[in-house]
């Protein structure tokens, strides 16, 4: 015990404290913990094997309270008191961490601010997923020291070149975007080679860009782009595994599986 601790105020001391990366380390614990959790309730609620397990907030009017909402209330607060505390301190660290737990509440429903409607269990919020992973690797990449948007401009020729070059990355990010490349469009958000080589590739055959540039007028494109996002592709596969595991399978798939009377791999 006396060894796990010293362990751990050591390198809270001399890897976090001593680097001023505390804070960060603060959210990502924060983001990742309530992330979890409620992605183990929220598969827990639908388990027909606990039910009694607590179910969703509804009002009285029958309003379901998602738990983004909370989220964003947390986030608030915390940003809130943080900017009004004159100093750092304990209720500076509390403060990093509500704010690290209030992003997770809220980026787990990721793909209702995307889609604008109620997706969670469907194969659209599989993209809530996406989102999670890609965002606790850029806030780990940050802990470990990396800096992307670290710019150092002694005239105004270096600050157009950095507005400019911040700004083809951000049409890189959104290309990706709008070919349905979630993972590259958030990774390229910290790893611009990422998004540039994503904005190069193909995108999904029901994305947005391939209903404007592929379709009826590359419908080579289009096939290639079927072809290439199949299904049974074994790079799919991996990822669906992956989403399985993390987030849970999409309802269709699930109450199938219910109904045949087997246990689902994952609820």
């Amino acid at each position: 015990m006396t060894t796990t601790a010293s362990f751990i105020s050591d390198l809270w001391n001399d890897q976090l404290v001593e680097h001023g990366r505390q804070y960060h380390f603060l959210v990502l614990v924060g983001f990742l913990g309530s992330f979890g959790f409620i992605r183990l309730s929220t598969r827990l609620m639908r388990s027909p094997r606990v039910p009694w397990w607590p179910g969703s907030v509804v009002s009285e009017g029958g309003l379901h309270v998602h738990h983004h909402v909370f989220g964003i209330l947390t986030m608030m607060i915390a940003g809130v008191v943080s900017f009004a505390l004159s100093d750092v301190g304990f209720w500076y660290d509390i403060s990093a961490l509500a704010f690290g737990i209030g992003m997770g509440l809220t980026i787990d429903e990721f793909a209702l601010w995307l889609h604008l409607d109620d997706v969670y269990w469907a194969e659209e919020g599989r993209s809530s997923i996406d989102a999670t992973l890609i965002a606790a690797a850029g806030m780990g990449l940050i802990l470990l020291g990396a800096a992307p948007y670290d710019v150092t401009a002694d005239n105004a020729l270096g600050v157009i070149t950095a507005v400019a070059g911040f700004a083809l990355w951000g049409g890189l990010v959104l290309v990706c975007f709008m070919k349905q490349r979630l993972f590259h469009g958030l990774a390229g958000v910290v790893l611009g080679p990422l998004a540039m080589y994503a904005a190069c590739r193909l995108g999904k055959p029901g994305s947005g860009w391939a209903r404007r540039f592929y379709g009826t007028r590359r419908p080579d494109k289009q096939a290639k782009a079927e072809l290439r996002f199949r299904p049974d592709r074994r790079t799919e596969q991996v990822k669906k595994w992956v989403r399985d595991a993390v987030g849970g399978t999409p309802t269709t798939e699930y109450e199938a599986k219910v109904t045949a009377g087997r246990t689902p791999p994952s609820e």
